[in-house]
């Protein structure tokens, strides 16, 4: 007869191997989505059924000019707070006026395309877990199937397409308002025009900064749509389940965000 301690051990190793053709499961489904949905996007045309263009601008306009003013407080914020301790740190070495290049350099790699992913996460990402799942909720999604629509065509590929050419450009915008704001505390600190700190920033900045911000944004994109869309189609159990899966949508997204900005930095640094 087992003894306890080996049952225990037999029951924590099979909900561990639960769990792990759980996710491999579920990233499978991502991957299938991610293609399924290009196809479409690509191919969509020749076939006589494109993606609805419409509805990608209507996303377009809720990911984007929706979210501009909460992106430009924000990462007017993380300049600030950039400056802040960019001098306190540099202070100690007398060279505080090189602040600039840490901004610069920080907004467009790092802190530009990630607050703009976690941010779109929160806002876009659960919407779209919350407005799927109650399709699935109501049986719309099989209504669309019982007319012969093609769900991920309908309602994915126009997400997909929306996020891909929105997130680059909040993305962008939100690295002006990071480098503004540390423009406004450097000239209050350091009596640095406006004018100087550009010039500084510009003569720092290379292309290749700014497309590693805007590669990571493209990526998020493709993480933001993927996961929420997965999650609404996941839904099961009413109402109770939608709220679940839009917290795990959101969860996900920018837990996955982070993650694949850690190894971006660390692949694109070597």
């Amino acid at each position: 007869m087992a003894e306890p301690q080996q049952i225990w051990f037999l029951t924590a190793l099979e909900g561990v191997g639960r769990r792990v053709v759980e996710q491999v499961e579920e990233f499978g489904y991502y991957l299938a989505l991610t293609v399924e949905s290009v196809y479409w996007i690509v191919f969509g045309v020749a076939r006589r059924q494109p993606v609805r263009i419409s509805a990608s601008f209507q996303h377009m306009v809720e990911i984007g000019l929706a979210g501009l003013p909460i992106v430009f407080v924000l990462s007017f914020s993380i300049g600030v707070m950039l400056a802040i301790q960019g001098i306190h740190t540099l202070k100690q070495f007398g060279a505080e006026t090189q602040v600039v290049l840490g901004i610069a350099l920080s907004v467009t790699r790092e802190f530009g395309p990630l607050i703009t992913g976690i941010l779109v996460a929160g806002r876009s990402g659960s919407a779209l877990a919350a407005r799927i799942g109650t399709m699935t909720v109501n049986q719309e999604i099989d209504a669309l199937r019982v007319m012969g629509i093609n769900p991920v065509r309908y309602l994915v590929s126009p997400v997909l397409l929306a996020m891909l050419i929105m997130l680059p450009l909040v993305t962008l915008f939100a690295d002006f308002a990071a480098m503004f704001g540390g423009a406004v505390f450097c000239k209050l600190e350091l009596g640095i025009s406006y004018a100087a700190y550009w010039d500084q920033s510009t003569k720092f900045i290379v292309a290749d900064d700014v497309l590693q911000g805007l590669t990571k944004s493209m990526v998020f994109a493709v993480i933001i749509a993927l996961v929420g869309v997965a999650n609404g189609f996941m839904v099961s159990g009413g109402a109770d389940g939608v709220g679940k899966s839009t917290t795990r949508a959101v969860v996900l997204a920018i837990s996955y965000i982070v993650m694949a900005d850690m190894l971006f930095t660390y692949f694109l640094t070597l």
